[in-house]
C-alpha cells in the first residue's frame, strides 16, 4: 500500500507511523519551515516520524500541489491531521483529491472531527477527554481527574481508529472502486473505546464516584501498593480462582480473608493488603509471583520494562538508529515488517520521489524551493 502523509503532531503522524511500521510505503509532505506546534525536540528523538521519506514542499506553490496530486493519484490513502477546512483551502480537499484518484482513503484525524460546534476550536488530548466523560472517571476519590499521559485520546481513541477505518475504506475502494472520506475524530474514539465501561455503569457494576469502583484503583484487589523498597506492585485478580493464587503468595489464608465481593470489606481488605505487601520489596514479590496466575506484577519504569526477561523474550524493542523504541506490533507469521528506518529531516527524502514516477529534473527543482526554507 502506498499513502501520502501531509506532517502534523502527535496522533496523525502516529497513525502513518503504524501504517509504516506494517510495511505500507508513506511519504510525508512537510512545510519548508517549522509550524511551531507540539512539542519540539531533535528529530532523531520524534520517534513518530520512523520509517517514512521526508520532502519539504511549499503548499502555496501551485507546482507543489500539482506534485502532491500527482503523488495522491498513485496513492491507496492519505493521511492528514489539519483543522477542518486548511486542506480546502490548500486545493487538496476531498473533492480534488477524490477527483484525481476515486479509490482514495482520505483519512481525516482532529479533535472534535469534521463537523459540530467545536470542529474549528483548538484542543489536546486533556480536553478531548473531558468532554466525553472519560476523564471524570480516572483518579483517586475527592481528588482531581488524573490525566493520563496522553495515550488514551490522541493515540488509542484518535491513531488507531483512523488506522483501521483507513484500512477498511482501501479494502471496501479494492471491491467497489468508490474511495470515500474517513473523519477520525478523537472524541468520537474515545467514546467508543469506553463502551465497555458504559455497560458496567449500565449493569450497577461501576457506580460509584471517581476511585471508588473495580477498575479504577477503588477496589483492594485491583490497585498498586508501596513496598518496602519504596516501589510498587501492581494486583488485579478480579477472578476469585486468581484472588486465591494471589493471597496464598502473600501468606494470607484464602478461606479468612475478608470477602471482596462485598463493598463493605473493602477497607479490611485494602488495609491487610497494604500491610503485607509493604513487608518485602517489589523484587522479592516479583520473584514470589513470577509466571504465576496472581495477576500480579512489579511496576516498572521504562527501562526495567525493556530489560524484562519477556520483552527480551518477544524482541519488544529494537534499535533504530541508534535508541531503542518499541518494536512494530502486532506480529505477522508470514509477512514480518522490516526494521523501522531513523526519522527523516525535513526534506531529507526527495529521492524517494522516484519510486512515486517523479523524474528526476523536476525533483532537483522541488529540493532547490525546499532549500529556500
Amino acid at each position: 500500500m502506498k499513502f501520502v502523509e501531509f506532517v502534523g503532531i502527535g496522533p496523525g503522524p502516529f497513525a502513518a507511523m503504524l501504517l509504516s511500521d506494517l510495511g505500507a510505503e508513506v511519504i510525508r509532505i512537510d512545510r519548508i519551515s517549522a509550524s511551531g506546534n507540539g512539542i519540539a525536540r531533535p528529530v532523531e528523538f520524534d520517534f513518530a516520524a520512523r520509517g517514512r521519506s521526508n520532502i519539504a514542499l511549499d503548499l502555496k506553490d501551485p507546482a507543489a500541489i500539482e506534485l502532491v496530486l500527482d503523488l495522491i493519484a498513485q496513492a491507496d490513502g492519505l493521511v492528514e491531521g489539519f483543522r477542518p477546512g486548511v486542506m480546502e483551502r490548500l486545493g487538496l480537499g476531498p473533492d480534488v483529491c477524490l477527483e484525481r484518484n476515486p479509490a482514495l482513503a482520505y483519512g481525516r484525524l482532529t479533535g472534535w472531527g469534521q463537523t459540530g460546534p467545536l470542529a474549528m476550536t483548538a484542543g489536546h488530548d486533556l480536553t478531548y477527554l473531558a468532554l466525553t466523560g472519560v476523564l471524570n472517571a480516572i483518579g483517586r476519590p475527592g481528588q482531581a481527574p488524573v490525566a493520563p499521559i496522553n495515550l488514551v485520546g490522541d493515540f488509542a481513541g484518535g491513531s488507531l481508529f483512523l488506522v483501521i477505518g483507513l484500512l477498511a475504506a482501501v479494502h471496501s475502494a479494492r471491491l467497489s472502486g468508490q474511495g470515500q472520506v474517513v473523519d477520525s475524530a478523537i472524541v468520537d474514539g474515545v467514546n467508543l473505546l469506553a463502551l465497555p465501561l458504559a455497560g458496567l455503569i449500565g449493569a450497577g457494576i461501576h457506580d460509584g464516584a471517581r476511585g471508588e469502583n473495580l477498575l479504577d484503583g477503588g477496589a483492594p484487589h485491583y490497585d498498586s501498593y508501596i513496598c518496602a523498597d519504596g516501589r510498587y506492585l501492581a494486583i488485579a485478580p478480579i477472578e476469585g480462582k486468581f484472588r486465591r493464587e494471589l493471597l496464598t503468595g502473600l501468606g494470607f489464608d484464602p478461606d479468612g480473608f475478608p470477602d471482596v465481593g462485598d463493598k463493605r470489606n473493602w477497607p479490611e481488605a485494602r488495609r491487610l493488603l497494604a500491610a503485607r505487601i509493604a513487608e518485602r520489596s517489589r523484587d522479592d514479590w516479583a520473584v514470589v509471583f513470577a509466571e504465576s496466575d496472581a495477576c500480579a506484577a512489579p511496576v516498572l519504569d521504562f527501562d526495567e520494562a525493556a530489560a524484562h526477561s519477556h520483552a527480551q523474550a518477544r524482541a519488544a524493542y529494537v534499535d533504530v538508529g541508534g535508541h531503542r523504541q518499541p518494536a512494530p506490533a502486532p506480529r505477522f507469521s508470514h509477512t514480518p515488517p522490516d526494521l523501522p528506518t531513523p526519522p527523516q529531516a525535513r526534506g531529507a527524502g526527495y529521492d524517494a520521489l522516484s519510486s512515486w514516477g517523479i523524474s528526476r529534473a523536476r525533483i532537483s527543482q522541488l529540493q532547490a524551493v525546499g532549500a529556500k526554507g
